[in-house]
């Protein structure tokens, strides 16, 4: 089956993706729920399917946990590459807590369908992404998280499964990847830097909540969101007949302005990419990264 006809029946709600770049962490003990939500941006909670961060003490995003919990257990998913120096970071975390923290062997497959599958932690993807409305995210001085993106480019519905084997037949991550970027939905590691702030990628609401109390970097998220701007915002480029390379400089003229993130050619709209401008470029600006014209689709509201 060819890409574009993967990311058609991907649309239709069938097939399924193995998500190959995933790992899975398990913590198991008494006290790993009010652990986890103190050292997190997001409130984690019983039974409930949460995206979180972990952020440096400045406030930049260095891990983003999909979690699931589910009886005696609470899974992570995160990107394979971060998954020792993740679990690393929470062992020395834990202190006298009751909190034990395993790599699993379970594989992690997206399906696209927002539901739960019966005996698998499913994680299910936040509401703003899927088009359902917002996740409880609080406010503060500055207002609430509706105030960053303002409207979505599309939506991206689906759910991650750890250890469950769709009967059905795959498709790849390649297609997976065009409709997450079509939907404007930042895969941290890959649309992220290491001075990327969550106010940028518009994560403040599916995975930080304004309202929780103290975590690492709390302090900076707060001020931010209420007495300042963030220095770049997230934005869905439209490349004009060609894909640039992950990672490649936005250019106005010969002054850079930007860095692109992930690219995918997408059925409908042709070739994308997610990527991150200075937040004073104007929406109209004519730019191009790595010699490719590019026009700017929002995705973070450029007047905060």
């Amino acid at each position: 089956m060819n890409p574009f006809a993967q990311q058609k029946a991907l649309v239709a709600g069938h097939s399924y993706v193995p998500l190959t770049d995933r790992a899975v962490l398990c913590l198991r003990g008494t006290d790993r729920i009010s652990w986890l939500d103190s050292l997190t941006s997001q409130h984690v909670l019983p039974g409930v399917s949460t995206q979180t961060l972990i952020l440096d003490p400045h406030g930049h995003i260095e891990y983003d946990l999909h979690v699931v919990d589910s009886a005696d257990t609470t899974w992570l998913i995160v990107l394979a590459d971060s998954a020792e120096a993740l679990q690393k970071y929470l062992d020395g975390m834990r202190f006298l807590m009751d909190v034990h923290v395993e790599r699993a062997e379970e594989q992690v497959f997206w399906v696209p369908r927002r539901e739960v599958v019966a005996d698998h932690p499913t994680w299910l993807i936040p509401a703003e992404f899927a088009g359902l409305g917002s996740t409880e995210s609080g406010t503060d001085r500055g207002g609430s998280a509706a105030k960053y993106v303002p409207q979505r480019p599309g939506t991206f519905v689906g759910a991650e499964v750890i250890g469950w084997h769709p009967d059905e037949a795959p498709a790849s991550q390649w297609a997976y990847d065009a409709l997450r970027i079509a939907a404007g939905v930042p895969q941290v590691g890959v649309d992220t830097d290491s001075k990327t702030l969550p106010h940028e990628m518009g994560m403040i609401g599916p995975a930080v909540h304004l309202a929780k109390g103290c975590y690492r970097g709390q302090e900076t998220v707060a001020r931010l969101h209420n007495m300042g701007r963030p220095p770049r915002r997230l934005i869905l480029a439209h490349f004009d007949g060609a894909l640039p390379d992950p990672g490649v400089e936005i250019v106005r003229g010969e002054r850079v302005v930007g860095r692109v993130g992930s690219v995918a050619h997408h059925y409908e709209l042709g070739p994308i990419g997610l990527a991150l401008l200075k937040r004073s470029i104007p929406i109209d600006e004519q730019l191009s990264a790595g010699g490719i014209a590019l026009s700017q689709e929002q995705i973070v509201a450029a007047d905060l």
